[in-house]
């Protein structure tokens, strides 16, 4: 590996993880419209961008061939419906002023990842790993035991994107092939909606022109961090790209206190610390994992 393909790949990844980190700013930009408007937006508008890119990088016959294999196609309607799921979470949670739980979510999505290896692909769990999991345990319950009940918006983000990450492993495909069948196969139920709200005088989206803009921007900053994501992972070590996903939960953490101003009560700091613990645990242990492949 050069050390211009290594940089390049660090911008990358870095890039695409500051930008999810930012974009509940970016939805608090567009909260005159409801999160579901905003949400079928970000299908529709995905699915066009998305449309453009495999024509200019000649990938349209590869995505084609995926959606007359009914068992690839089956497989992309379950990741389209958690990946739908976890945008109407992650979206919801701005317009409700819970940006630091939502954070929490993303940053237990590689606890669950893990957990999803041990019980989904009989991995045995390492030293380091066990010590991660039960610091993080520990720290979900402090947590819910702060909140008064379970954090909902942070697992339903960590389950439902851990589950999405997985089935994809497993499938194997092209990033934009994929996610541009998963658009496809949400822009039917999203454009009835929008198509209902249009019609019933509650859409924001055609009020004027200015703001009709901003909600088809949500498909561009949907594609464009999901392509550099992509970029990053083939021209870095897994070990690099999994530990620069902390960047975008931190951000988000601090979106929601200095920029939101939500509180964080002491109890749940104290949650968030065996949190983090547990992220320095993994984090040493994909590191010595990477050193005994090499």
């Amino acid at each position: 590996m050069t050390n211009n393909r290594f940089g390049l790949g660090l911008f990358y990844g870095f890039g695409a993880y500051v930008i999810w980190g930012l974009l509940p700013i970016y939805w608090r930009w567009l909260s005159r419209a409801s999160a579901f408007e905003i949400l079928t937006h970000r299908a529709i508008w995905s699915l066009f961008f998305c449309f453009l890119l495999l024509i200019f990088q000649k990938q349209l016959r590869t995505t084609i061939k995926l959606l007359t294999n009914l068992r690839t196609l089956s497989l992309l309607a379950l990741t389209s419906l958690l990946l739908t799921t976890n945008w109407c979470i992650y979206i919801w949670s701005v317009s409700v002023d819970r940006v630091v739980e939502a954070s929490l979510g993303y940053y237990i999505t590689p606890l669950v990842a893990v957990t999803f290896g041990v019980f989904a692909l009989k991995e045995k769990l390492r030293q380091l790993q066990k010590i991660s999991v039960t610091l993080a345990t520990i720290g979900v319950a402090i947590l819910t035991f702060a909140y008064g009940r379970l954090p909902w918006i942070a697992l339903g983000l960590a389950v439902s994107w851990g589950s999405y990450s997985l089935i994809k492993k497993k499938l194997n495909a092209g990033a934009l092939e994929t996610l541009s069948i998963e658009t496809l196969v949400a822009f039917f139920p999203s454009f009835i909606y929008l198509w209902s709200i249009e019609t019933n005088g509650t859409a924001q989206f055609g009020q004027d022109l200015g703001f009709s803009f901003k909600l088809i921007s949500a498909g561009i900053f949907t594609v464009i961090p999901l392509l550099m994501f992509n970029a990053a992972t083939t021209r870095l070590p897994l070990t690099i790209t999994g530990l620069l996903q902390y960047i975008t939960p931190t951000i988000m953490f601090l979106v929601g206190i200095f920029s939101f101003n939500e509180t964080l009560a002491f109890s749940k700091l104290i949650g968030f610390l065996f949190i983090w613990g547990a992220l320095a645990f993994l984090g040493t242990d994909l590191i010595k994992s990477a050193r005994s492949f090499n």
